[in-house]
């Protein structure tokens, strides 16, 4: 496996045997990695060398391998540095890898060897379940990192508060973040993510994504045809109907009655063919799950008159559908109401004439009465005729 070091810790101090040295280092390195331990040597003179792990095991003596684990390499032996590799590392590998000088004396050096643990994608709990109107309760778990990871939960690029917990597994630790929150219907499949972040992830993160699984009553629509019926067409009837789960079993039926003779039912589809009076009546649909029932009602009026057929959906009473009849009704009204409006306008005419007419009559007769006035007065002053140009006979 390729070198996977996240930073290393030089840690020397050096122990004089005769003039020679030993120095070790620290090592970090992510858990699955490989490592590699170095002892550096000072002023060496073909004394003993020993390598051993944190149990205090031999691995190497003088770069012959002592102990039968191949996960160890020697892959250096010089007078200068020596060194070995640990493949596929994990935590139980952790701790302090001895590099021993033999001379008159012993000494040696540390190089502790620590291990990182990244998460893995953290999983999602659901502590209880989501129903419309209640609050939903969701942990979010990432059961094994080293050190703790961070973890936080987010909805449309916001933060949810929620309640962190650890609790130690050996070496590694699990971490959970709890949130509760209200949901209604419309929060059906709404996506919420569980992030978990770590320094082994350099800057990345292990994402969980989870949508909201709300559950509620069914609701139960009946959608009729578009158009216009006519008696002996068909009648197709559609419930539509929502809910969370949702109802497997719709049921029709129709009120007071069963369903006619020529009805088909197909899943959520009622078809009915040849209509005629015999199809009168209110209709059901009706469906339901866990969480409550729902129903909604269609009336049927087939008339025989003229081959209407007229029907009232449920929340609209004052609708009607009819089919065009062989009397153009409007065309009708219209004539008829263009006859009144032509009678009324004559009467008018013939009312304002006959006004007019009798106002010239008297005003002719007032003038004659004045011509004759003027007659009695000449005759009664004896004024001669041939003052006036005028001749007046009464």
């Amino acid at each position: 496996l390729a070198l996977s070091l996240l930073f290393c810790i030089v840690h020397t101090s050096k122990h004089k045997a005769w003039g020679q040295a030993v120095q070790a280092e620290n090592v970090t390195v992510l858990e699955g990695g490989t490592a590699q331990i170095s002892c550096r040597l000072q002023n060496y003179d073909g004394s003993i060398v020993v390598i051993q792990n944190p149990r205090r095991q031999t691995l190497f003596f003088n770069g012959t391998r002592a102990l039968k684990d191949d996960r160890f390499q020697m892959v250096l032996f010089t007078p200068r540095l020596v060194r070995i590799t640990l493949t596929n590392v994990s935590v139980s590998d952790e701790g302090g890898f001895f590099c021993q000088l033999y001379t008159d004396d012993t000494h040696h050096q540390v190089a502790t060897l620590s291990v990182v643990v990244p998460p893995e994608v953290p999983m999602v709990e659901v502590k209880t379940e989501a129903v419309e109107g209640g609050e939903v309760e969701l942990t979010c778990v990432s059961p094994r990192s080293k050190p703790p990871a961070t973890l936080r939960w987010v909805r449309d690029r916001r933060e949810i508060a929620g309640v962190i917990s650890q609790q130690e597994n050996g070496k590694t630790v699990s971490v959970s973040n709890t949130i509760r929150i209200p949901v209604e219907r419309k929060d059906n499949g709404a996506a919420l993510s569980c992030e978990a972040s770590h320094p082994a992830l350099v800057g990345q993160k292990r994402v969980r994504h989870y949508s909201l699984d709300v559950h509620f009553a069914p609701t139960v629509k009946i959608i009729p045809p578009q158009g216009i019926l006519r008696e002996g067409d068909s009648l197709s009837l559609t419930c539509s109907v929502t809910g969370n789960p949702l109802p497997r079993d719709i049921q029709w039926s129709r009120v007071n009655d069963t369903l006619p003779e020529r009805a088909e039912k197909t899943g959520n589809i009622l078809l009915m063919s040849r209509l005629s009076q015999s199809h009168n009546g209110t209709y059901l649909c009706q469906a339901h799950n866990n969480y409550g029932r729902a129903a909604d009602h269609y009336t049927l009026l087939v008339y025989e008159t003229l081959s209407n057929v007229t029907s009232s959906a449920p929340g609209d009473p004052g609708a009607v559908v009819e089919t065009h009849s062989a009397v153009p009704y409007a065309m009708i009204g219209g004539i008829l109401a263009l006859l009144v409006f032509t009678v009324i306008c004559v009467l008018i005419v013939t009312i304002w004439c006959s006004v007019r007419q009798k106002g010239s009559y008297l005003t002719h007769e007032a003038s004659g009465l004045d011509e004759h006035g003027e007659v009695q007065e000449a005759f009664l002053n004896g004024n001669d005729a041939s003052q006036g140009k005028k001749e007046y006979l009464l």
